[in-house]
C-alpha cells in the first residue's frame, strides 16, 4: 500500500519514527507529511532514512505538480501520529491551511490517527467534540492510552505504541479493502534492477544513470502481494530490502549469468535494470594515465549479449518474461512507437515502456510507464510514485499469471 503518515507538533513525535519503520517493514510505501512543528522534535534526515522516501512539509513545494493534492489521492491509507489537539481540531474543521491539512482532504483513503496530548487538553469539550465530529466522519482513533506523560504529569492522552498503531492501522486498511491483493502468494518473482557498471580499469567504468529505485520498488511490491522474490541488483542508491533473496552483480555477463541461473525457477521474470548496451574490448590491469594518453583517449567497444531477449525466446512456458524500455521519445506517440519496435525484437510476453531525458526518468521519485503485450497492444498506463507504479503494474502481471493456468 501507499501510506501517508501525518506527523504533527507534539513530543511524541519522536515514537513516529517506530510506526514508519513498522510499515515499511510490513513491505508498504511509506511518505512522511510533517508539520513544520514536528520537524523541531524529530529531524528530516531521520524521517527519510527510515521512510526510505523524501519528507514532504510544504504546502508551496512543486506546486507545478500539484503536490498538495496528489500525496492525499494516491494514498491508501493515512496514518497521523501523534495528532495533537490543535491538529485533530484542524482536521474537524476542514482546515487545509498546510500541506498535512491538504492532503487530507485530498484523499479518499481511510484515515486513522492516534491523539497525544495532555489529560486536560484531551479531556477538554472542544476535543471531545472535535474528536466525535472526526468519529462521525469514519476516521479511526487509536489510543491515547493512560501512562506517564511530559514532565511528572501521568494520565489519558498518551499516544498508543507504536506496534499497536500499526496493526490497527493495518486493520483498517484490510477492512476498508485498501489492504494489498494476496495475487502473487505461492508465486516465484525474479527482479533485476540497477545499471550495470562495464570497467575501463580498475577505477573507471561505463555506466548509466539508473538508480535502481523502481525495481527494488517492484520487488518490495511483489512481496507485499505474497510471492518470494529474488532481486538481482547490479549498481543501486537505495537501501535493498529485507526479507528477500538478493544477488548483486556489477557487470552485464554476471548479469546474465546470474539471470539464466535464477529464470527457469520463478513464475514471473521483470527485467527492470538499465543494462550496458556495449562494454570494452580489452580492460586496463591498472589505472590508464593521461600522460600515457595524451590529449585523446580512444574507446574500442563490443556489444555486450542481449539479456531480455535470451531469456525471452529460451523455454519459458508458464513464465511470462517482462521487459523494460527507458527511451528518449519525442512525444507519446514516438515512445509508443519506440516500444513496439522493441518488444517484437526482442519477444518478451509484456514490454514496460517510459520517456527518459536530462530531467525525467532516472534518479526520481516518480514515473509514467505504458505496458504493451506482445502484439504491441496498450494494455494499461500508469503515473505517480515508483512504488505505485509498481504495485499497478504488478496487478496486471499477476491477472496475466492467472490467466495464463
Amino acid at each position: 500500500m501507499n501510506i501517508v503518515v501525518g506527523i504533527t507538533g507534539g513530543i511524541a513525535a519522536y515514537k513516529a519514527v517506530n510506526v514508519i519503520r513498522g510499515l515499511v517493514l510490513a513491505g508498504h510505501d511509506v511518505h512522511v507529511v510533517a508539520t513544520e512543528a514536528a520537524l523541531r522534535f524529530v529531524g528530516r534526515p531521520t524521517l527519510e532514512a527510515i521512510s526510505r522516501n523524501t519528507v514532504n512539509t510544504d504546502l508551496y513545494e512543486a506546486v507545478a505538480e500539484v503536490r498538495h493534492v496528489a500525496i492525499g489521492q494516491a494514498a491508501d491509507l493515512i496514518v497521523i501520529a501523534p495528532a495533537t489537539a490543535n491538529t485533530i481540531a484542524k482536521l474537524a474543521a476542514g482546515l487545509a491551511d498546510d500541506l498535512l491539512g491538504n492532503t487530507v482532504l485530498a484523499s479518499r483513503a481511510p484515515i486513522v490517527i492516534a491523539p497525544a496530548m495532555h489529560t486536560e487538553m484531551w479531556q477538554n469539550p472542544a476535543t471531545v467534540a472535535n474528536v466525535r465530529t472526526l468519529e462521525s466522519r469514519g476516521v479511526h482513533l487509536i489510543g491515547p492510552v493512560s501512562g506517564q506523560l511530559t514532565g511528572k504529569d501521568s494520565g489519558a492522552g498518551r499516544m498508543a505504541e507504536p506496534d499497536d498503531i500499526v496493526r490497527g492501522a493495518l486493520a483498517v486498511a484490510a477492512a476498508s479493502g485498501s489492504a494489498v491483493p494476496n495475487d502473487l502468494a505461492g508465486r516465484s518473482v525474479l527482479v533485476t534492477a540497477g545499471g550495470t557498471r562495464e570497467p575501463l580499469d580498475p577505477v573507471r567504468y561505463i555506466g548509466n544513470r539508473s538508480s535502481g529505485r523502481q525495481g527494488i520498488a517492484i520487488a518490495r511490491a511483489a512481496q507485499a502481494r505474497g510471492a518470494r522474490v529474488t532481486l538481482i541488483a547490479a549498481h543501486v542508491e537505495v537501501e535493498l530490502p529485507t526479507g528477500i533473496d538478493v544477488v548483486r552483480v556489477e557487470t552485464t555477463a554476471e548479469l546474465l549469468d546470474a539471470a539464466t541461473e535464477a529464470a527457469p525457477s520463478h513464475d514471473l521474470v521483470i527485467m527492470a535494470a538499465a543494462v550496458a548496451d556495449y562494454r570494452p574490448v580489452s580492460v586496463s590491469d591498472d589505472k590508464i594515465k593521461k600522460a600515457q594518453t595524451g590529449d585523446h583517449l580512444t574507446l574500442e567497444l563490443v556489444q555486450n549479449p542481449d539479456i531480455l531477449a535470451t531469456l525471452s525466446h529460451a523455454d519459458h512456458a508458464g513464465r511470462l518474461v517482462v521487459g523494460f524500455a527507458a527511451e528518449t521519445a519525442t512525444d507519446r506517440d514516438d515512445l509508443i512507437r519506440l516500444g513496439r519496435e522493441k518488444i517484437a525484437r526482442k519477444g518478451c510476453d509484456f514490454l514496460v515502456v517510459n520517456g527518459v531525458g536530462w530531467t525525467t526518468g532516472f534518479a526520481r521519485d516518480d514515473n509514467t510507464v505504458t505496458v504493451l503485450d506482445a502484439s504491441g497492444a496498450i494494455v494499461f498506463e500508469a503515473s505517480g510514485s515508483k512504488s505505485s507504479v509498481a504495485d499497478d503494474i504488478l496487478g496486471v502481471f499477476a491477472t496475466a499469471l492467472s490467466g495464463a493456468e
